[in-house]
This record gives structure tokens, C-alpha cells and sequence, in this order.
């Protein structure tokens, strides 16, 4: 054997060892590529797709801080008595029981309030058309009055225990769910406005809208939309009621209203019957679009003023709202809201809404409110202001 033939070999030898081990390697896998989320604009700003789903979701909410002053009408300002001192029932007898004579003077101050609001818009198509689920929780602290507690000294006080003597102002924390409802369609089930509320859009834009009332507030309900998809749309619905103006049996409050809307504006009515009383009420909306810096609206309501609705909040068989926005700059606006109704309750709001910068936002209102005491000549009007601003910061 010679030097080429041996080399030859062991060259053949190598190949075949490094053959074997090659065949025999681990194979690691590639790596899964990372699922980022991804946006879906479907529905509108601000939505994504939970991953792994093809269900969007958007989470939102604001930080609110409300200051007041004077009569506001649904949030007055706090009264406050000053001290006073025990005194006896009998002067001249060092036994009885004393009682606590306040000074005469109550002193007014400011109410506020600090609110976070968090919500979650889940929404996914479906062949019954889409799915939605919404949720909207308050979380907050505001002033209020408290009674101030004390125990009459003497013994007979002793056995008797605290008694309120008057009130101061403290703090109280709340929370709180705003909206909760599920959407199929045109189905909706839940916790929300009433439809006698939202099918004529609240009243204005002003913060203060209800120094005459036109809404029983928040309520269960089961109720379904027809949208006509060439600006008409129906509602009906059913719902429990809330507080005192719950149904009492098994017969549900029932209301239904409808709208039509174009590049002009919009018209839109509603009717509610209630199933305790069995009395009904309803209102009509006109919103016209007057040009792109100026909105106007009125808004009348009708019932029967000689039976209670829980529906029909307002004084009287009648009322009437009207008001509307002139926007400035793309920044900067106007509110304005007036409202009257059969009792010869009047209120009048003004307000400015400023945005400082994106998502932070500035309105400073101006409050007026007059109503009429007494009956035949001793009927008299009596009026008080008041002054509200709103910081918030909206995300």
C-alpha cells in the first residue's frame, strides 16, 4: 500500500463518519412568528383585535373634576350650620332636658367632585349582524353633608343617646356601573338609559340640562332598533324602572319612539306608558344643522298633569326645552339651554367648552333657575344662580 492509497482512504473513511453524524443532528425548529396586535378600524378610532380572536376592542373612559357653586338644580351647593350651644328646656330648672339652639346662620360651600370612569367596547360581526358588549364603571369621591352627632349633657341625654344637632360637610367615596348592556343586531339588553331618554338625545349640550327634568334616569331593559339604513330608525322596548317608579308586578314599563335623520338635522319622538299608574308621556325633538358653526334644537313633553308618570318628570301637563351650540374655532364653543314648563319652573344655562389641548377639556357655566311658591296672592317667584365648571381629561 502505497502513500496516495492510504490518504484516499482515510479522506473516505472522514466523509463517511461526518455522514452519520450529520444524519443523526437535533433539528431545532424556527421560532413562531410574535402575534402583534393589530388594529381594526371597523368600527371606528381606537380599536384592536384581542389576539387569538377576531373580536375588536376598545378601551376608554376620563378623569373628571366638577367644582359648583350656588343652586345648580340636581347638585346644589352644601349647607353648613355654625355651632351653637345646649340649652335647657326649663331655665329654671337645673334638671331638664336641654336642647341645642343653633346661632340662626348656615354657611354655604363649594360642592366637588373627582370621577374616573373606565369603559370596554367589545364588538365581532356575526350572521345576526354584531356583537356587542359594553361597560362603563364610575369610580368617585365627592362632598356632601353629614349630621353631626352629640349627646345632650345630662343624664336623661345619657339614656337617650347621640342626637343629630345639625350637619357638616365631609367627603364620601362611590362607585358604580353607568352602562352595562349586550347588543345583537338590533337587540339590546341591559343597563342603560332609558330609551324615553336616549331616543331624543338627552336635552342639551350643557352640563346643567336638567334644572327641568325630562328623563326618569337609568333603568333595566329589553328593547330592539329598526334601522331603516336611509336615516329612519324605530325603537321598543320594555323596562323595569328605577327607585320608587320600579314595576311593582309582572306588567313592564313600555316605551317606543322613532327618528328620521339627514344632512339637515334630525326628528324624533317617543312615547312611554307607566305600568303602575298607567298614565303615559312623551316628547318631540326638531335638531337643525343651521350651517357647520351652528346647531339649534327644541324639545317639548306632554302628559296628563293631573296624574303622577314616572315618565312625565316635569311640572304640569307640559314643557318645553330649547338651546343650541355656535363652535367658534374647531377648539372653542357655545352652549346655551332654556327651559320652561307648566308649573312656570324656568331655567336658563350658559356654558363654554375650550380644549386646551387634545383630550383635555375646559367648560365654565353660568346657572339660573326661578320657580313659583305660594297659590293665589300670596304666589310669588323666587330664583337663585349658580356657577359649575368641568375639568376632564378624555381617553
Amino acid at each position: 500500500m502505497n502513500i496516495k492509497s492510504l490518504l484516499l482512504g482515510s479522506a473516505a473513511a472522514l466523509i463517511a463518519v461526518s455522514g452519520a453524524r450529520a444524519a443523526d443532528a437535533i433539528v431545532v425548529a424556527e421560532p413562531e412568528p410574535a402575534e402583534y396586535v393589530r388594529i381594526c378600524d371597523v368600527y371606528g378610532a381606537g380599536y384592536y383585535y384581542i389576539p387569538g380572536t377576531e373580536t375588536c376592542l376598545k378601551i376608554g373612559g376620563y378623569l373628571r373634576y366638577d367644582i359648583g357653586i350656588g343652586s345648580l338644580g340636581h347638585q346644589d351647593v352644601l349647607d353648613k350650620e355654625d355651632p351653637g350651644e345646649w340649652v335647657r328646656t326649663n331655665p329654671n330648672s337645673p334638671n331638664a332636658l336641654r336642647r341645642y339652639r343653633f346661632d340662626g346662620k348656615t354657611n354655604d360651600t363649594y360642592y366637588k367632585m373627582m370621577r374616573a370612569q373606565i369603559n370596554l367596547d367589545a364588538r365581532s360581526e356575526t350572521e345576526y349582524g354584531t356583537l356587542r358588549g359594553y361597560i362603563a364603571l364610575n369610580f368617585q369621591n365627592n362632598t356632601t353633608t353629614a349630621d353631626v352627632l352629640a349627646t345632650e349633657p345630662s343624664p336623661i341625654g345619657a339614656l337617650l343617646g347621640p342626637v343629630a344637632i345639625g350637619e357638616t360637610t365631609t367627603t364620601e367615596n362611590a362607585w358604580g356601573i353607568d352602562h352595562a348592556i349586550i347588543q345583537l343586531g338590533g337587540l339590546t339588553l341591559g343597563y342603560t338609559d332609558s330609551l324615553f331618554e336616549s331616543l331624543t338625545d338627552s336635552a342639551g349640550s350643557v352640563i346643567n340640562d336638567d334644572l327641568i327634568k325630562y328623563s326618569p334616569g337609568k333603568t333595566h331593559l329589553i328593547a330592539y332598533t329598526f334601522d331603516g339604513g336611509n336615516g329612519f330608525s324605530a325603537s321598543i322596548g320594555v323596562e323595569e324602572g328605577k327607585g320608587v317608579n320600579a314595576i311593582d308586578s309582572y306588567t313592564p314599563h313600555v316605551v317606543a319612539g322613532a327618528s328620521f335623520t339627514q344632512g339637515w338635522g334630525k326628528v324624533a319622538g317617543v312615547v312611554a306608558y307607566d305600568s303602575n299608574y298607567g298614565e303615559a308621556a312623551g316628547k318631540v325633538r326638531l335638531d337643525v344643522n343651521v350651517n357647520d358653526a351652528l346647531t339649534l334644537w327644541v324639545m317639548g313633553g306632554f302628559k296628563d298633569g293631573n296624574n303622577y308618570s314616572s315618565y312625565g318628570v316635569w311640572g304640569g301637563d307640559w314643557a318645553v326645552w330649547g338651546g343650541g351650540q355656535y363652535r367658534f374655532t374647531d377648539k372653542a364653543a357655545l352652549d346655551v339651554q332654556l327651559s320652561y314648563d307648566d308649573s312656570d319652573e324656568f331655567g336658563a344655562v350658559v356654558g363654554v367648552r375650550y380644549d386646551v389641548v387634545p383630550g383635555f377639556q375646559i367648560r365654565p357655566e353660568v346657572v339660573y333657575n326661578s320657580w313659583k311658591t305660594g297659590t293665589g296672592a300670596s304666589r310669588k317667584t323666587e330664583d337663585d344662580w349658580g356657577a359649575y365648571i368641568r375639568f376632564q381629561r378624555s381617553f
